[in-house]
């Protein structure tokens, strides 16, 4: 045994890795590039090679000390700078302190053809003295589509990509080379792939009218890698990418007890309340005072001085704070003193993954105590079951990992089961705590109903309790 962890030790001394500085994306490698050698980061157009590329050389200066050489064969470097600015790259800063260097080389086919032999030695004699001059340790050349589109002699073309990814190798940097996507290939002159060490496939794709960026590791030599494929999100920070989180139950638990900030509420609990990193679930038909409950879980987290992020697909921010004021749930100060944060879109906006991926910024951003998604059911209108449940399975195993509070709320429909609900089915397995509100008519009257499914960890009642809703909020009769 000690043998085998020994031998484990030296391997991973012996195979050195560079920083991405992509969120996720060293996760999901083991540690990021492999260090002294050629990574081929290949796609359709608009997928963000380019930009992938930009933050790699970014990040490794900013953030680990290593200066790097962007080598362009399509953009200026004048073009590159102001597309990137707006992410927050300031190129021309790294340019003036001696970090960065770009070199834009134009090659035009007619000069190819008319000089007949093609060989890269002009450009390894340009590349090393723009890595000698800086001493860089990080080299971005985009796109190598560029460099042999006007050779026609594959024997030669053969070649060279081998003698390029050969001479990159030698000089001991770290290296992202581009690629157009092929039509039966991942690049297409085919050959690419082969000859890296380590290739990463980005894909765009639209469906149902929704489009989501992907990102696949189709190879890394020697070294294990995540095999799937994994949502990633531009935004006005660059990429990130969201792992699939462990499917290993390992996550810590709390003994510390919390109010879900209704006083009745509570008394329904053995111990009245939860336990800190619970998640759960409030399932019922339109009008059951659903998102009610929800603002009250969220007030007593504010109350706790405790950051609160709030997902509403169905209300923006100003017309929940007001229609909760009406009750006497008081939110407007939380929001203003910055503990709560309502963040109010459209589930068709973007695909699930892309949901999950905001959320996951978010939380990475705020590091809040409390999570609230009202309602989770809306999901359902951006994919089909088996999407809708992998996501809720992974948006939940990222919350417990990180021991925050967790409410859902989820929309069910007059007439069916709670337990053929799609959302529900999804989510009340995994859930600590399933609290289920209805409505029902009795002689003319409509009247509001509660109890609870299940509390893990913790005697409940089992009696069905009657509500109303007052100007000071909700008020939970004795038992039906």
């Amino acid at each position: 045994m000690h043998k085998q962890i020994l031998m484990k030790r030296e391997r991973s001394e012996v195979f050195a890795k560079s920083k991405t500085g992509v969120e996720g994306l060293d996760e999901i490698t083991g540690g990021g590039f492999p260090k002294g050698r050629p990574t081929l980061v290949c796609g359709s157009a608009g997928c963000g090679k380019t930009l992938m590329g930009v933050q790699f050389l970014v990040k490794g200066i900013t953030e680990y000390g290593e200066p790097g050489v962007f080598m362009s064969f399509e953009e200026t470097s004048k073009d590159l700078t102001d597309n990137v600015r707006s992410l927050g790259f300031e190129l021309d800063k790294l340019i003036s302190q001696q970090k960065l260097r770009i070199d834009h080389i134009q090659i035009e086919k007619s000069e190819i053809e008319e000089t007949g032999d093609y060989d890269l030695e002009a450009l390894f004699i340009r590349l090393n003295h723009a890595i000698d001059s800086i001493g860089a340790k990080r080299v971005v050349l985009d796109t190598i589509e560029s460099l042999f589109g006007g050779l026609d002699n594959v024997a030669i073309l053969r070649s060279e990509i081998r003698r390029l990814f050969q001479w990159l190798k030698e000089k001991g940097v770290t290296t992202i080379i581009t690629g157009e996507r092929g039509e039966s290939s991942l690049t297409r002159q085919g050959l690419e792939e082969y000859v890296s060490d380590c290739v990463i496939l980005l894909d765009f794709r639209v469906i149902d009218q929704i489009a989501t960026r992907r990102l696949r590791i189709v190879k890394y030599r020697g070294s294990t890698h995540g095999t799937n494929e994994y949502p990633f999100l531009i935004d006005e920070t660059g990429i990130s990418v969201l792992p699939i989180t462990s499917l290993k139950l390992e996550h810590k638990t709390s003994s510390e007890l919390l109010s879900y900030g209704h006083p009745g509420l509570d008394k329904l609990f053995e111990k009245e309340g939860f336990y800190r990193g619970t998640s759960v679930l409030v399932s019922g038909s339109a009008g059951t005072s659903k998102t009610t409950l929800a603002s009250y879980f969220a007030l007593s987290s504010c109350q706790r001085n405790e950051t609160t992020l709030f997902f509403s697909f169905e209300e923006s921010p100003d017309q929940l704070v007001r229609n909760m004021k009406s009750i006497g749930i008081d939110l407007k100060a939380y929001v203003k003193s910055n503990l709560l944060f309502i963040h109010s879109s459209r589930p068709s906006l973007q695909g699930l993954e892309m949901h999950l991926l905001v959320l996951h910024k978010l939380i990475h951003e705020l590091k809040p105590k409390t999570v609230i998604i009202d309602p989770i059911s809306s999901l359902v209108t951006v994919g089909n079951s088996s999407e809708v449940r992998a996501m809720l399975v992974r948006l939940m195993d990222m919350l417990k990992v990180n021991q925050i509070n967790a409410l859902f709320t989820s929309l069910t429909h007059n007439g069916f089961s709670d337990y053929n609900d799609l959302t529900v089915d999804a989510v009340s397995s995994l859930s600590d705590t399933w609290i289920r509100v209805s409505n029902e008519e009795k002689r003319d009257t409509r009247s509001r109903n509660l109890n609870i499914v299940k509390s893990r960890g913790m005697g409940h009642s089992n009696q069905v309790h009657e509500f109303i809703i007052e100007g000071k909020g909700i008020k939970i009769k004795k038992s039906v």
